[in-house]
């Protein structure tokens, strides 16, 4: 591990396990919590943490903008397979980049009959992205994925343990099979991922299976099965996960609804209050002295940014704490300059309103968006969009009337959607996030009418904040300066 610069707090629990970070840097959005920032936290002796989601789609427009810096090139050279690597780069680098206003070159979705190709792009956008955030320097890095993206599960999974990611992290669902997937990895079996299909009769199930031997094309290497961390928002989902998994859990993050992203909805039939947001009660409020007697390590999440609110955290038994949002706005995030610059300047004039919206994103999840004129949260934006879905990461997958599967996304045309059995109710207010995300990070496709795919941002509570993390005279921080308000002594 590092060199630690900080010096582990003394905790109010006994038997610490001193090789768990005190800080996990939240893995968000599409390419935010990009390799870059992980790499500037694990650097620093906590846990930097990569978002998995959408890789596939971000290493290929990443070739086709030319890869000016080389960096994914050059992790493309370390990926054990070298004809994989001919393949990608064939299909999908440009050297120079792209015209400006031509559209990226479209992947393929998702789905359960997924091409030889584009598995190989999964595997190898996650290894490029672990192998990046992990190179020189013996820190140590996650990966965050959801469980409401299952379809390329299988191969981020292989792909990020093939280039030694430490942690995976995941929440969005009940990711109960995922532990018994990194143990059969590891010793470089196959493993199959059950997937949801909505109207499936009793009895009929739909899998994903990955088989690390075919993929070698022979023997498969042993890996490093790394440890499991549940994002979950309640003592009983916890202790279904202790108790009930595949393989082992290691810990938990323990998030609550002032988080950025997707927010785990309410108990109960949803109410919204006078603005419209979700309500959440007693009810919503982790039970943390039992998610504590389970034994195991759990970092509280969701406006927990400060000195003192760690060091609170510690006093009830958490080892330390997952921050996001502080993160999300610092120099090394993947949020576009201009996006970010204007969000600092926002957080400084007291100006960040967040909303959390039952109903932006296609998960059914509570999503948190922050307002900003010309991003999918202005309404005239918004509306200027025709609906479409050509990314489809989070299609839902249903049951046909035939038994065959079928895909739908309720941010697709709502005729599209009604004809594959959804309704106009369930599709009003749906937001593209897959596109609106890429967006938000400078990767944002250009549609055949000459549409520029506008930005999505989200944010926990704690963007009201961002100007404790600027010394003075600064007008923008970097990871280290999140991390030194962090670890700072707590004022009593």
């Amino acid at each position: 591990m590092a060199d630690v610069p900080f010096m582990r707090r003394q905790q109010s629990v006994e038997s610490v396990d001193m090789s768990l970070p005190i800080i996990i840097q939240g893995g968000m959005g599409v390419g935010v919590s990009n390799w870059t920032l992980a790499r500037a936290v694990s650097q620093q002796g906590q846990l930097g943490v990569v978002s998995g989601t959408l890789l596939p789609v971000v290493l290929a427009r990443r070739l086709q903008q030319g890869d000016l810096t080389g960096d994914m090139r050059r992790a493309l050279a370390h990926f054990p397979l070298p004809a994989v690597t001919e393949r990608i780069l064939a299909a999908w680098y440009i050297p120079g980049g792209k015209p400006i206003g031509r559209p990226f070159k479209g992947v393929e979705m998702p789905s359960l009959t997924a091409s030889p190709a584009f598995i190989e792009l999964a595997v190898a956008a996650n290894f490029v992205e672990v192998f990046l955030a992990k190179e020189n320097h013996s820190g140590v890095v996650g990966i965050n994925l959801l469980e409401k993206i299952q379809l390329p599960t299988l191969p981020s999974l292989f792909g990020a343990m093939l280039a030694g990611v430490d942690y995976v992290l995941m929440g969005a669902g009940i990711p109960r099979t995922i532990p018994g997937v990194l143990d059969q990895f590891a010793r470089g079996e196959a493993a199959e991922l059950k997937i949801d299909v909505t109207g499936a009769a009793p009895g009929e199930e739909s899998l994903t299976r990955f088989d690390p031997i075919a993929f070698f094309k022979g023997r498969a290497p042993t890996l490093h099965r790394p440890r499991f961390l549940a994002i979950i928002s309640s003592a009983v989902l916890a202790a279904t996960l202790a108790r009930k998994s595949t393989g082992r859990v290691d810990g938990f993050i323990v998030e609550g609804e002032a988080a950025g992203g997707h927010n785990a909805p309410p108990r109960g039939p949803l109410q919204l209050d006078a603005a419209g947001e979700p309500v959440y009660g007693p009810r919503d409020t982790p039970d943390l002295e039992k998610i504590r007697a389970l034994g195991l390590p759990f970092w509280l999440a969701g406006a927990h940014a400060t000195a003192g609110q760690l060091a609170a955290a510690q006093s009830q038994g958490a080892t330390g704490v997952q921050v996001g949002t502080a993160f999300a706005f610092c120099e090394e995030s993947g949020v576009d300059p201009k996006l970010r610059s204007d969000v600092l300047a926002m957080s400084r004039d007291g100006k960040t309103r967040v909303f959390t919206d039952p109903f932006a994103s296609p998960t059914g999840f509570p999503f948190k968006v922050l307002q900003h004129p010309n991003t999918l949260s202005d309404e005239a934006r918004y509306t200027e969009r025709a609906r479409l879905c050509d990314l489809g990461y989070l299609r839902e997958t249903y049951a046909k009337p035939d038994g065959t599967v079928g895909y739908r996304c309720s941010g697709e045309p709502v005729g599209n959607f009604v004809r594959k059995g959804g309704t106009a109710e369930a599709a009003a207010g749906r937001k593209c996030l897959c596109n609106g995300l890429l967006a938000t990070v400078g990767l944002g496709q250009t549609q055949g009418s000459g549409y520029e795919e506008a930005a999505l941002l989200t944010a926990g509570h704690d963007v009201a904040h961002l100007t404790r993390y600027t010394q003075a005279g600064a007008t923008t921080y970097r990871a280290a300066d999140v991390l030194r308000v962090l670890l700072a002594p707590a004022v009593e």
